[in-house]
């Protein structure tokens, strides 16, 4: 009996040596896949070129390799502290639930502090465990491998909770660490293409915005396509530019492009309460990684979710123009210090663009001055002198005509030539105006006869006698030209005419403005409203206004004021 069970022992041995081949053999598969696994990864890593989608990818194939529920990747920035987390493996409901990103404690703070693996097989028990933010799903075990970019430490790996309850081993720890350095040079890459892609931008923008300027484009438009370009150059969501007002108080967005942008547009920021006016005044670039941690609750971009922003001077720091204003979302990388300096080149560049082009155009504005003031004198000396001789002629010869119908036509054309020298006259004060002409009573004038010429399909006859710039005191001026604004609004209304004539005459104390038409006339309750508005405005400086027929049937407002108010 005892013969017959002595050879089962060879074959129960022979069984448990096939059994432990068997694992063995298993165990090398698992392995020979992991590690076909993580070639994979490491060429899927590195055939990124955008820096966000790299990381993004890295902490993806991570979280997969060792079979981990969640992974996260922080970025680490100046005073090892967290300036970017990218989360893996939760849902858009969980991160909503999550009361704040983790701040760099507890064993996220120690994997900064000392950057070495770390494994944990329970976050709780350990002894650097800071605990969670609220709403944080609960984790158990715990991995964290660092990633370093030529010997620097770009950020960290994160990954927690090993899926079936068990804990990550040495085995785990050397695919991620292997997976890391891969990242170290993918993150590397993708940094030097970026950095590429900028500077042929860079390029490019630079010589559009020298090319619009030679080509006299307007300054508005060349200050927007910096813009656009800068928004290029960094990737960023929103760029603003903020230019000052007059009193340089204040500054006011007048170009916005991106996210939230009609809501900024202009948006007026008092220069000593807010970091862009600081930019202004100091002349020197800030930047802010994250906008939402920052303590300026009142914030425009923090109210709409910007996280990083960056702000520079537009020019240099003896004349800054305005704020050249970026931001991105919260959550995105903040902009590097290649960008600041990058930047800032970029727009002390074009401020330089933009001065020269002030010194073309003032130039070009002073040859047309030197221009008109020599047409001015040759009409003042030429024409008017032969006209005035001609006209001088004419009264003396009227004596000598017998017939009364040939002296009426004389005496006709003697009227005439003095209308004519009138005009010239009138064309010579416009001509000689100062280069502030536009900005002058008779600048604002021609302005609101010539803005009126588009809406009546024909321009107005003008005559303007007398030194209005220097006789017509602001007050009046202001009067004057909201009479005229509402005599021409009329006229373009109300009056079908097919020719309309203004005169304004300073002389003998007395202001005059005269507006005649050749339409259908007031008609019986026609512009009465703003006849009365015109009658007030004469009133109150003492003087009258009134409408009347006009020798063409049509209509004539005349205003008359004084210029110097009686004496109570």
């Amino acid at each position: 009996m005892e013969s017959e069970r002595h050879p089962l022992m060879p074959q129960m041995r022979l069984d448990e040596l096939l059994a432990e081949l068997q694992m063995r053999l298993n165990a090398v598969l698992a392995t020979r896949d992991r590690v076909h696994a993580l070639l994979e990864a490491i060429v899927t890593v590195g055939g990124e070129l955008s820096l966000e989608a790299v990381l993004r990818r890295i902490t993806e194939t991570a979280t997969k390799l060792v079979d981990a529920s969640y992974g996260a990747l922080g970025v680490i920035g100046k005073e090892n502290t967290l300036i970017q987390f990218i989360p893996v493996g939760l849902t858009e409901e969980e991160i909503a639930r999550i009361e704040h990103w983790p701040r760099g404690l507890g064993l996220i703070g120690m994997l900064i502090k000392d950057a070495r693996p770390l494994r944990c097989g329970r976050i709780a028990e350990h002894s650097e465990s800071y605990g969670f933010p609220q709403g944080h799903p609960p984790m158990g075990s715990f991995l964290g491998v660092p990633i370093r970019v030529r010997e620097e430490v770009f950020g960290n790996l994160y990954l927690t909770e090993k899926r079936g309850g068990g804990e990550f081993d040495e085995e785990d720890e050397a695919i991620v660490i292997a997976l890391a350095s891969a990242a170290g040079v993918a993150v590397d890459n993708a940094r030097l293409y970026e950095e590429s892609r900028r500077r042929e931008t860079w390029l490019q923008a630079s010589s559009d915005v020298s090319t619009s300027l030679l080509s006299g484009a307007d300054q508005d438009q060349v200050v927007n396509l910096v813009a656009t370009c800068a928004r290029e150059m960094t990737d960023a969501d929103l760029v603003e530019v903020l230019m000052p007002e007059p009193s340089r108080q204040s500054l006011i967005v007048e170009f916005a492009a991106g996210e939230g942008a009609e809501e900024l547009f202009g948006a007026v920021f008092v220069v000593s309460e807010t970091l862009a006016g600081h930019v202004f005044t100091e002349g020197e670039p800030m930047s802010d990684a994250d906008m939402q941690s920052a303590p300026r609750p009142g914030s425009p971009l923090r109210r709409l979710g910007y996280g990083p922003v960056l702000m520079v001077p537009f020019g240099n720091v003896s004349s800054v123009r305005g704020v050249l204003v970026l931001a991105k979302r919260t959550g995105r990388l903040p902009f590097s210090d290649a960008d600041q300096q990058m930047l800032q080149a970029f727009a002390c560049q074009a401020a330089i663009a933009l001065e020269l082009a002030d010194a073309r155009r003032d130039a070009e504005r002073l040859g047309l001055l030197e221009d008109r003031d020599r047409i001015a004198r040759d009409l003042h000396d030429v024409v008017i002198q032969r006209l005035f001789a001609t006209a001088m002629t004419l009264m003396s010869t009227i004596r000598l005509v017998e017939r009364p119908e040939a002296a009426k036509r004389v005496q006709h054309a003697i009227d005439e030539l003095d209308e004519t020298i009138r005009q010239i006259r009138s064309s010579i004060f416009a001509l000689q105006g100062s280069a502030q002409a536009a900005a002058s009573l008779r600048g604002q004038i021609v302005a609101l006869v010539e803005g009126a010429a588009g809406h009546l399909g024909f321009m107005p006859g003008l005559r303007m006698e007398g030194q209005i710039d220097t006789l017509v005191p602001e007050p009046v001026a202001e009067h004057l030209l909201a009479v005229l604004r509402e005599a021409l609004s009329n006229v373009v209304r109300h009056s079908r005419a097919t020719r309309a004539d203004v005169l304004v005459q300073a002389a003998d104390a007395e202001l005059v403005l005269m507006v005649t038409d050749n339409g259908v006339g007031l008609g019986e309750t026609g512009r009465r409203s703003g006849l009365r508005n015109v009658e007030d405005r004469a009133a109150c400086l003492g003087g009258t206004a009134g409408f009347a027929v006009s020798e063409q049937g049509g209509t004539r407002l005349c205003w008359q004021v004084p210029l110097v108010r009686p004496a109570l």
